[in-house]
């Protein structure tokens, strides 16, 4: 596991982190201390994962186009 604070890391870290903490805890070969350990830590980049995706959604718009399919401007997506 890595010692930078899970508030700290991008998506693409936190994502690949937590693939690896749940590798190790679906291998089963550690002890019940780490795997909570583990298991706390997954959830916490779980957390930064989902919050991450939710700033990229609310940063997506929607383009707008002209009547000849030109890229007019673009708008908000609605519902964010």
């Amino acid at each position: 596991m890595s010692d930078t604070p899970v508030e700290e890391m991008n998506f693409e870290t936190a994502m690949a982190e937590l693939e690896k903490v749940l590798g190790q805890l679906e291998r089963g070969d550690v002890a019940l201390d780490e795997s909570i350990s583990l298991y706390e830590r997954g959830a916490a980049l779980k957390a930064r994962c989902e919050a991450k995706l939710k700033e990229a959604e609310e940063k997506v718009a929607a383009i707008t186009l002209d009547g000849d399919g030109n890229p007019t401007g673009s708008t908000p997506v609605e519902g964010l």
